[in-house]
């Protein structure tokens, strides 16, 4: 049994924690639960996903999850209590505040919410700010590159392309280059397409 369960589907934030697990060569069972469905609400009263479940403990949220997986490995993270950390977990914070907040409020007024809550009208706000808040964001990676911090991939990358992924099916148009070159290194990478093929 392996000892590590992702609850999730590909098309949700768990792809973000199964690509993490492929990146690490870890061994995991996926579980494609829906969201608020009650066998998630059994493990995150949100029902919510991804849940990673950890030899019967769950853990909720996936960048707490993709936070615990790259401490425990020692991989795709920087030393806890320096200042490299505290500069990836600023980034981290800044694409959760900029970009994916953006995206989920998208998400909740076209399907997520009952529909006598949906704002349809607010996704124009959104796309206003999406386009502003990605020129910002990529101000912020190193510019030397490949990956966010410059040399060393970090779980910040996993999080920044899955962000860009889900803005480009979502309709947000992705336009700042620095993004895009980003997004298509990463997509190239074996971890990835392994990721995917968890879904075929």
């Amino acid at each position: 049994m392996s000892k590590y369960v992702v609850f999730g589907g590909l098309r949700s934030r768990a792809m973000r924690v199964i690509w993490m697990l492929e990146e690490l060569e870890q061994d995991f069972e996926l579980v494609a639960a829906s969201p608020r469905s009650d066998e998630v609400r059994a493990l995150n009263p949100t029902g919510k996903v991804p849940v990673l479940v950890v030899d019967g403990d769950p853990i909720p949220d996936s960048v707490a999850i993709m936070t615990y997986l790259a401490d425990t490995h020692g991989a795709l993270t920087t030393t806890p209590g320096t200042l490299a950390r505290a500069h990836q977990d600023a980034f981290v914070q800044a694409v959760n505040d900029e970009i994916d907040a953006i995206l989920w409020a998208a998400a909740r007024h076209s399907f997520i919410l009952p529909e006598e809550h949906r704002v349809p009208a607010v996704k124009d706000s959104l796309r206003w700010e999406f386009a502003r808040n990605q020129d910002a964001i990529a101000a912020r990676m190193a510019p030397g590159g490949p990956f966010v911090a410059g040399e060393a991939m970090s779980l910040a990358d996993i999080l920044l392309s899955h962000c860009v992924g889900w803005a480009k099916n979502a309709k947000f148009e992705v336009t700042n280059e620095r993004l895009l070159t980003h997004d298509a290194m990463m997509k190239a990478r074996p971890a990835f397409k392994a990721a995917v093929a968890r879904g075929a």
